[in-house]
């Protein structure tokens, strides 16, 4: 189950996907059925906690040296569907987006080169061995991109306390739980008619760039997946008063629907709400 602790690490939200085990090949499918057979299941703070210890030592381990086993597990209209944890994969991505957000001094202080070297030189021999691999799982830390949203609805949003950790659900802990899930099919279609809305009004930009690479992202699934955008550690940042009251994807549809009519004052209003919510939770981060 990890490491032992009750605390809660870090803010980021996921946006994951869980697919049938249809989609997996042999032996991997006869792997997550056996799985997901367990009685009790690590949730999302176990693998954070993982990837925190691996921090610890001295040079750090930026990137696990083994693949997980694990995985997140749903139950979709009777359908056993998983959502592979991926952590090296991930670490790897993570870590090629940190060369790019940051100076070297800075990361130098956290990661020394020699280890970042490592790190790529592994990547690179690995994906050359698996020039197909993807995540499941997508990561954002202190905010969720509102690109995410456009997969959603306000219909598919579940708001309230999560199960006890273990129990097999990604959320765990038992703490207040965000989240929206929605199948694969219908997040697909709205991707498409979100950037159909959005080429029509605006020019091509980060926001539009973004929802492009998150649409071919999706379309590397299997087609009965289920789609999921997990608030994660953000509910415990966010007061629970303001969390009850985040409707994003309402928001991001009201402005899409406002764009397809032509009326600007009302996209304008709702784009306005959705980037003043989430500029006062990454400014979070920069707090005492």
């Amino acid at each position: 189950m990890g490491v032992a602790s009750s605390v809660t690490v870090p803010y980021a939200a996921y946006l994951r996907v869980y697919e049938p085990l249809a989609a997996f090949p042999e032996p991997e499918r006869s792997h997550w059925l056996r799985y997901a057979r367990r009685e009790s299941l690590p949730g999302a703070q176990d693998e954070l906690r993982r990837s925190l210890a691996d921090l610890l030592p001295t040079p750090p381990v930026p990137v696990p040296v083994h693949e997980s086993g694990d995985a997140f597990v749903a139950v979709v209209d009777g359908v056993v569907c998983v959502c592979p944890w991926r952590t090296r994969l991930r670490g790897w991505l993570a870590l090629r987006e940190l060369t790019e957000r940051f100076p070297p001094p800075v990361l130098d202080a956290v990661l020394p080169p020699v280890v970042r070297r490592q790190a790529a030189a592994d990547h690179e021999r690995w994906a050359a061995r698996n020039p197909d691999a993807r995540p499941w799982i997508r990561t954002a830390t202190w905010q969720v991109p509102l690109r995410w949203f456009v997969l959603f609805s306000d219909e598919e949003r579940e708001y309230g306390k999560s199960v006890p950790e273990g129990l097999g659900g990604p959320e765990g802990g038992g703490g207040l739980l965000l989240r929206y899930r929605t199948p694969m099919v219908q997040a697909r279609r709205r991707v498409a008619r979100g950037l159909r809305t959005l080429r029509d009004a605006m020019e091509e930009g980060p926001l539009i760039d973004g929802l492009v690479e998150v649409g071919r992202w999706l379309e590397e699934f299997h087609p009965r997946s289920l789609v999921e955008l997990d608030y994660g550690g953000l509910v415990h940042m966010v007061p629970e008063a303001q969390l009850a009251e985040d409707h994003s994807a309402a928001d991001t549809a009201d402005g899409l629907a406002a764009l397809r009519a032509g009326d600007g004052a009302r996209a304008g209003a709702a784009y306005e709400r959705l980037t003043e919510r989430w500029r006062a939770v990454r400014d979070r981060q920069f707090a005492n």
